[in-house]
């Protein structure tokens, strides 16, 4: 696991999405069974949402769990909504 944070910190959640799926692909076989289409799809638009749901799905996602899965859907429309904030400021020509 040191080294799937390692990534996840340096690289992102979709490089430590690939890692975590080559390193034990049979959790995110038991977490989506049904098709490789919805974890494709959840890494690209969603990842911090994908990954969260991933990691609390042990044996059924209930209670506060959906809490922290809330959170990353958070994390991940802060993140899609954070680009056009900062252009919608006023004298913000992208430098710093």
């Amino acid at each position: 696991m040191c080294c799937f944070f390692t990534v996840l910190v340096f690289l992102g959640p979709r490089a430590g999405i690939l890692l975590w799926y080559l390193i034990n692909p049979t959790i995110w076989a038991r977490a989506f069974p049904q098709s490789w289409i919805v974890p494709l799809a959840g890494s690209i638009l969603v990842p911090w949402t994908t990954m969260m749901y991933v990691l609390m799905f042990q044996g059924g996602i209930m209670g506060w769990e959906w809490l922290w899965i809330g959170l990353a859907l958070v994390a991940d429309i802060a993140w899609w909504a954070g680009g056009g904030f900062r252009r919608r400021l006023p004298n913000y020509n992208g430098q710093y």
